[in-house]
């Protein structure tokens, strides 16, 4: 065995007094120390001890289980196990030497040894599946129904700007706090070690500002400013578009029953499956139908929205407004799953660019500094403003796509983190 090997579960071996028998092709420990848990101690490697004067057939998994204690003893079921171990670098090819074919197999013989109270045998427990609850199920119908009536009340104050300012303050009071509601229950609520940081928030909210006011934002400093908003002025109260953010508030409850769907769904896969590579292929085309399928109903929340506010149609605002969509989506399936580091580095970007793009603009209003702005103008005068977070968003979901088809795929993903209630 090469010091560089990379395969050694280095978490999982027995200890310093513990050598690995080629020939017997089994762990071997000095008699007076055969449990000893500290360094690794494997032939090949730094510090192992190839020579040893008394030496005894060790009991591998036993050693494992002492490393993982706490593991076994929280695990309600063998897949809790078997996703701990591949999260500290256990795989299918590295537990042969625990005498088992495969993580999963091991991961039942860890389950079964542990003792428990009231059991009489080593029964495997069933496996644990989210449970649907009327509650967050109703929660998740709420941003929806807010974003509805916010609205609804602009539509009906529009010859009234003050009643419509206070209407819009009130509405978005009303989504943050409905939203808030349907994200503390049901499978995108997030456990307290897995919560997005301030800053990640305050960039998702300007995403969605960007959302409802950036398309007229940016076209403005395009045309000069404000005062160059459109045809050399500003006619009538500023362009919003609404339809986008009614549809993303609709879409928020198929995208909890959706995560609901891909959790029971992985988690089944996972008690069905015998390796790790044959869940992750399993689960693969899982998430990306259960993906698909809000894509799907996203776009027709958004054609539908369009119709019912007689919005104009701009094929790079609903492409923008879909993509916005599906970066959400995979953003809080990722946080909730434990995967928090990619999510606030992507939004962080998509934010980024966006105000990039209109500081940009503004910039290249100064004297000398119109060279500032050209990117930006090529790309909205040839595909209208609408293409901004079309591009930036559609790019950043697809990043976080390829993340998740890695991340959510694997079994340590779907252990249970207790984010379901």
């Amino acid at each position: 065995m090469s010091g560089r090997r990379q395969d050694v579960d280095l978490p999982g071996v027995p200890g310093s007094a513990a050598v690995w028998n080629a020939g017997s092709d089994e762990w071997l420990v000095t008699a007076d120390a055969p449990d000893a848990l500290d360094a690794p101690d494997v032939p090949g490697l730094p510090g192992s001890s190839d020579e040893s004067s008394s030496r005894a057939p060790a009991d591998p998994v036993k050693a494992l289980m002492q490393r993982h204690r706490e593991l076994c003893e929280r695990a309600v079921d063998p897949l809790e196990i078997a996703a701990g171990l591949e999260a500290h670098g256990v795989t299918d090819r590295t537990v042969a030497r625990f005498r088992h074919r495969d993580v999963f197999s091991l991961a039942e013989e860890m389950y079964a040894r542990v003792p428990r109270d009231g059991e009489t045998g080593p029964a495997v427990a069933a496996v644990k599946l989210p449970k649907v609850r009327a509650g967050w199920a109703v929660l998740a119908l709420l941003p929806g129904a807010a974003c509805a009536a916010a609205v609804t009340g602009l539509r009906l104050t529009e010859d009234r700007p003050r009643l419509a300012v206070v209407i819009a303050v009130m509405g978005v009071l009303a989504i943050a706090l409905s939203l808030r509601l349907a994200l503390s229950r049901g499978s995108l609520h997030t456990t307290r070690a897995w919560r997005t940081t301030k800053g990640t928030r305050a960039w998702t909210c300007w995403i969605l500002a960007y959302a409802l006011l950036g398309d007229g934002l940016l076209g403005a400093a395009l045309a000069g400013g404000p005062d160059g908003w459109p045809n050399g002025g500003l006619d009538g109260p500023w362009p919003v578009r609404l339809g986008s953010v009614l549809a993303l508030g609709l879409a928020c409850a198929p995208a909890v029953w959706f995560a609901h769907l891909f959790a029971v769904r992985a988690r089944r896969r996972l008690a069905a499956s015998r390796t790790l590579e044959e869940f992750a292929a399993s689960a693969r085309p899982l998430l990306l139908g259960v993906f698909g399928l809000f894509l799907c109903v996203l776009s027709g929340l958004l054609a539908l929205c369009e119709v019912l506010l007689d919005e104009p149609v701009d094929p790079a605002a609903y492409a923008g407004t879909g993509a916005l969509g599906a970066l959400l989506l995979l953003a809080r399936l990722l946080t909730v799953h434990g995967f928090t580091h990619a999510p606030a580095v992507i939004l962080a970007a998509a934010g980024a660019a966006e105000a990039t793009a209109v500081a940009s603009a503004f910039a290249g209003r100064l004297s000398g500094c119109s060279f500032l702005a050209v990117p930006v103008e090529t790309v909205v005068g040839a595909w209208g403003a609408g293409v901004v977070p079309a591009l930036v968003c559609g790019a950043a979901a697809l990043v976080l796509l390829v993340h998740a088809t890695r991340t959510l795929t694997r079994a340590s993903a779907h252990a249970d983190h207790g984010g379901t209630p």
